[in-house]
């Protein structure tokens, strides 16, 4: 069983949230046979796996009447709903054929039974065909509707509804429902839904797959869309001969589908991140060196000091130098003339003296 296929399985119906909510409003209101229901919804919310649901709720109790897309005007619909109830009208006359609907429909309801009419892609039903589903929600006896009519459609509808000519027929709707995309909590909480119905491994999705999976849809995502993403991400891994889904698998499959915006920058912070890691945080280390404080030079005021101060030390000592120098010739004259042998046996003398 592959937990992904896009099609209206209610083994895989998602029984949480507004889809477990919708769903017991739906029955309540058969079950109390109230008339007409409509629920709407953006392409691929689940409206169909929905109504798949319901059928399969009152498989024993119902007289199921099921049409993929609506009939072009209400003759139309009422010739099919006729030979659905095994009618073969001998005139195509809408007050007859509605008569003899309506003959069959009491029938069924003195049997104990009901009759279901669900219509898919209700939202392309002319303002006639709308017309004659009010006329079939009128077929009663006493307070009891001979008839239930369930209308799947997109949000489309509300606008014709809406209508000032159409009110007629707004009055007469029992339960509208409007199904939402999920927020990012649901994404999660319906993929691994789905996952555990098909026996597998939520751990299929690495951590980076699952946050992918989720950022790709940005504020909110269908379940159509997200079966898509899924299915795509695990072929992609699958090719690449890995057995868990990581971002970069997400990523690629998204391409193909116009999601790949978010799934790129959550990459983007990824490997930055990863050359985060890779250098070593400033701080005091054996291995790292506290750099040394630049050593302050001296401001240029102190320079001219010390050159001033070193020019004016060269005239004395001069003066003192040439001032060792004549004493050192008078000694040594004075030394010549007494006619000492040395130096130092001169300077005796003269110390003596």
């Amino acid at each position: 069983m592959l937990p992904f296929e896009n099609v209206p399985d209610p083994v895989f119906f998602f029984d949480e949230g507004e889809y477990a909510r919708i769903r017991n409003r739906i029955k309540d209101s058969l079950k109390a046979g109230r008339g007409l229901i409509v629920v709407t919804g953006p392409i691929g919310s689940g409206k169909t796996t929905l109504s798949q649901m319901i059928k399969s709720d009152f498989s024993h109790e119902i007289k199921l009447i099921w049409m993929a897309e609506p009939p072009g005007n209400s003759n139309d619909l009422f010739l099919f709903i006729a030979q659905e109830l095994g009618l073969k009208p001998s005139t195509s006359e809408r007050v007859f054929v509605l008569r003899d609907i309506k003959d069959a429909l009491l029938k069924i309801n003195a049997d104990n039974g009901k009759c279901l009419v669900i219509i898919d892609e209700a939202h392309l039903m002319s303002d006639d065909t709308l017309n004659g589903i009010r006329l079939l929600n009128n077929l009663e006896e006493g307070s009891t509707k001979l008839v239930q009519v369930f209308l799947l459609a997109q949000e489309e509808l509300i606008d014709k509804i809406n209508k000032p000519e159409m009110e007629p027929f707004k009055q007469r709707v029992a339960t509208m429902e409007i199904l939402g995309k999920m927020n990012p909590e649901r994404i999660h909480k319906y993929i691994s839904h789905r996952i555990k119905i098909a026996e597998g491994q939520t751990s299929i999705f690495s951590d980076t797959g699952w946050k992918a999976l989720v950022l790709a849809f940005g504020s909110g995502g269908t379940p159509r869309l997200i079966n898509l993403l899924c299915d795509k991400s695990l072929n992609v891994a699958f090719e690449r001969g890995k057995t868990t889904v990581d971002v970069n698998d997400v990523y690629e499959a998204a391409e193909g589908t116009g999601l790949q915006k978010e799934v790129f920058h959550y990459m983007i912070a990824l490997k930055q991140k990863d050359k985060d890691k890779q250098v070593q945080p400033a701080g005091k280390s054996d291995s790292i060196k506290e750099p040394e404080e630049p050593r302050k030079k001296p401001a240029p005021s102190v320079i001219r000091k010390s050159k001033t101060a070193k020019k004016s030390l060269k005239i004395p000592m001069l003066f003192l130098f040439l001032s060792i120098l004549a004493v050192i010739a008078s000694m040594d004259f004075y030394c010549g003339k007494s006619g000492s042998p040395d130096l130092v046996t001169c300077i005796l003398d003269l110390i003596s003296f």
